[in-house]
């Protein structure tokens, strides 16, 4: 109890860490099963100045039917370069692992890259995040087969993009 009250202190007193993350829910129905898929992704930074931060983002994914598990980390350095009162344009440099548990599947997955994002300042304590594609490199490893798969270069499709919500203290 007593470093869960010091931590809270701690936050409180320096207004520049921000907390936050973001959640997806999806159905899949392939005619014979539907299973829901559900994402948690929390977040936690530090505000250095105001263009640098540096934080990491802790998923954590699973299904209602089926074994398929994962979580992945990834820790970053943000740079801002765009500042105004309402909005803020940054990039995300950032190292990420992931790993799934699926039944004797399990697949490794390893990056190196950036995602560019924008943060619309909605108050002084709260901000809507976005993220939009990714550029670098990324592979994955299925542990059975020993098979990998690396893919490099800018990847702005839909389903590249995250939304998140912060607080910042």
């Amino acid at each position: 109890m007593t470093l869960v009250a010091a931590f809270a202190v701690a936050i409180s007193a320096n207004a520049q860490v921000y907390v936050g993350g973001g959640f997806s829910v999806q159905g899949n129905d392939d005619g014979n099963t539907t299973t829901t898929t559900y994402k948690f992704l929390p977040e936690i930074g530090y505000n250095f100045n105001s263009d640098w931060a540096a934080g990491v983002m802790f998923g954590w994914e699973g299904q209602t039917k089926g074994h398929a598990k994962s979580i992945e980390i990834n820790p970053y350095a943000r740079y801002t370069f765009v500042h105004t009162k309402y909005i803020n344009v940054f990039v995300d440099g950032s190292l990420g692992y992931g790993h799934v548990y699926n039944a004797g599947n399990d697949i490794d997955t390893w990056s190196v890259g950036a995602r560019p994002g924008i943060a619309v300042n909605l108050n002084e304590h709260l901000s809507f995040v976005s993220h939009v594609g990714f550029l670098g490199w990324q592979q994955r490893k299925n542990n059975n087969t020993s098979g990998k798969v690396s893919k490099y270069g800018l990847d702005l499709d839909g389903n590249n993009i995250a939304f998140s919500l912060y607080y910042n203290f």
